[in-house]
């Protein structure tokens, strides 16, 4: 079945004229009897009653116009939406963790719209896998955290340095002060997956942990769900902060006497030539996306 099968049954359905059908479709009488006649073998039916002087539809054919019709109106839309059809570019961008989709429209807003062919897809990945697929050209880039640049093929630019802090509800004790302190710091603590979060926080969490009594931690699948948890005040979480990722239900604290930063920023491949990838690096760091919307 082809759309020009369905153009000569349409027509002569709505003549009930060979002739005339053939005339609208600007095709010889016999091409016009010969579709039809291949439409009705497909179909393993008879569409008309033909007669040297009448041509009706038979029940078959009376069914079969309605289908007919939408078929060739999907296929004719169809080929409009192509003919007009502008080359997108797609990017592939990789993100550990929801709250990382704050910092992409400050980036994506003035890039789709100077590239309005341009198709961002966004993917989320464990820390520890999104390094391979940049690597092996899955993703073009992804946000994170910066450790072990183990791999000679990447890139890292840095937009910020992440400071550690605590994470509270704004009715937990620690919200009344500016700062805390280790010592301050034996509260329950909510743990998350080693492999949703870098290395790094993984063993600052860890030794507090071995610290505090066994009933005392929650553990978590990701920082969603630790975050759910400090806000329903059972208790606190460690993070790398980049404000721009801020909850603003919640209070970020810094550890007065636990300084580390960590760097955050965006991996790619050095010899990526995606046409879109310097000037996203270039936003990246211009539009200062990585601070607070009220910064």
């Amino acid at each position: 079945m082809n759309t020009t099968q369905l153009e000569c049954f349409i027509a002569v359905a709505e003549h009930l004229n060979f002739s005339r059908a053939s005339q609208e479709l600007n095709i010889s009488q016999p091409a016009v009897s010969h579709q039809i006649r291949a439409l009705e073998d497909e179909l393993q039916v008879r569409l008309f009653r033909r007669t040297s002087k009448s041509v009706e539809l038979t029940e078959e054919g009376m069914l079969f116009l309605a289908d007919a019709r939408h078929i060739l109106k999907t296929s004719f839309d169809a080929k409009q939406r192509l003919s007009k059809h502008v080359h997108s570019t797609t990017f592939e961008i990789g993100c550990h963790n929801t709250l990382e989709l704050n910092l992409l429209p400050r980036l994506l807003r003035p890039l789709c719209k100077k590239y309005p062919q341009l198709r961002p897809t966004i993917q989320f990945f464990p820390p520890s896998s999104i390094k391979g697929l940049i690597d092996s050209k899955k993703i073009h880039a992804a946000f994170g955290f910066e450790e072990k640049p183990d791999l000679p093929s990447l890139k890292f630019r840095e937009l910020c340095q992440a400071k550690l802090v605590c994470v509270c509800s704004p009715h937990h004790p620690f919200a009344q002060t500016k700062t805390v302190t280790r010592e301050q710091l034996t509260d329950s603590i909510i743990a998350c997956n080693p492999r949703q979060i870098p290395d790094a926080l993984f063993a600052l969490q860890s030794t507090l942990i071995s610290e505090r009594a066994p009933q005392q931690p929650y553990f978590v699948p990701n920082v969603e769900s630790a975050l759910t948890l400090v806000k329903a005040q059972l208790g606190y979480v460690l993070l790398f902060d980049v404000p721009a990722l801020r909850d603003p239900q919640l209070c970020y604290l810094p550890i007065h006497d636990w300084e580390q930063t960590l760097p955050f920023g965006i991996c790619y491949r050095a010899d990526d030539d995606h046409p879109l990838l310097r000037e996203i690096l270039t936003l990246c760091t211009s539009a200062s996306i990585t601070e607070s919307v009220e910064s």
